[in-house]
């Protein structure tokens, strides 16, 4: 049964895939309170996400007491998948927001809905910076890790075609 969910403490978010190349669904997911929760994601909306999610950290207020930003950033070390990776539901969309009072992200996600009289389901996912950095670098790699582009029209290559593009003709 598909849900909304609200982990305001989570033990992990994270990115992941399952497939090979070529053929990898990507996964949103979050464990918090002992509950896991996997959703759907596109490889491009993990994509987005790191590259938005960077912009915004580096716009934020630096934490008092800091020379650097870095030095608050200490990213978790296991950000693989947790098994079973089940989906609740497709993200349809992701946002972004932040709490100045808990100096916390938000990031948000919005299921498919079939029917416009139907409300969406909804996971709020709230994270501390040095989250961030995790799933930043986590989504990149993820992102990285698939099949190279073409060096002409930016396609990922099919491995059948022995690294060959059709736009090459």
């Amino acid at each position: 049964m598909s849900q909304s969910f609200d982990f305001r403490e989570p033990d992990f978010l994270t990115v992941g895939t399952l497939g090979p190349k070529g053929q990898r669904e990507f996964f949103l997911q979050a464990r918090s309170e002992g509950q896991l929760v996997s959703l759907k994601v596109e490889k491009q909306q993990v994509a987005a996400l790191a590259e938005y999610l960077d912009r915004v950290l580096n716009e934020l207020p630096k934490q008092s007491g800091l020379a650097h930003e870095s030095e608050a950033a200490t990213p978790p070390k296991d950000l693989e998948l947790r098994e079973p990776v089940i989906a609740q539901w497709t993200v349809a969309s992701l946002a972004i927001a932040y709490t100045q009072e808990l100096d916390q992200l938000v990031v948000v996600a919005e299921s498919f809905v079939d029917d416009e009289d139907e409300e969406p389901f909804q996971a709020r996912f709230f994270l501390e910076r040095e989250d961030v950095v995790g799933l930043i670098g986590r989504a990149r790699t993820i992102v990285a890790a698939g099949r190279p582009p073409c060096l002409y029209c930016g396609q990922p290559l099919e491995s059948r075609n022995g690294g060959w593009c059709a736009c090459q003709n």
